[in-house]
């Protein structure tokens, strides 16, 4: 069994209007970065999760949730 991460980065983004580019200017990513993380082909630090929930006000566990998979 494989732990793998989801999130709702991107469906958090465009609720407040923000481009890939913005988002990582603000969270200090590259947008492919960004890019990446939205199609969950990257998992992010810590410090990265950290910085996108708190700039979107809510729990890192609530934009990245664990999942197991077979």
């Amino acid at each position: 069994m494989k732990i793998t991460t989801t999130n709702n980065v991107k469906e958090r983004r465009l609720l407040t209007g923000m481009t890939q580019t913005e988002l990582g200017d603000i969270v200090g990513a590259q947008r492919i970065t960004i890019a990446s993380l939205e199609r969950e082909k990257y998992e992010p630090s810590v410090g990265l999760a950290m910085r996108i929930a708190k700039l979107f006000n809510c729990k890192v566990e609530d934009v990245f949730t664990e999942v197991k998979k077979d």
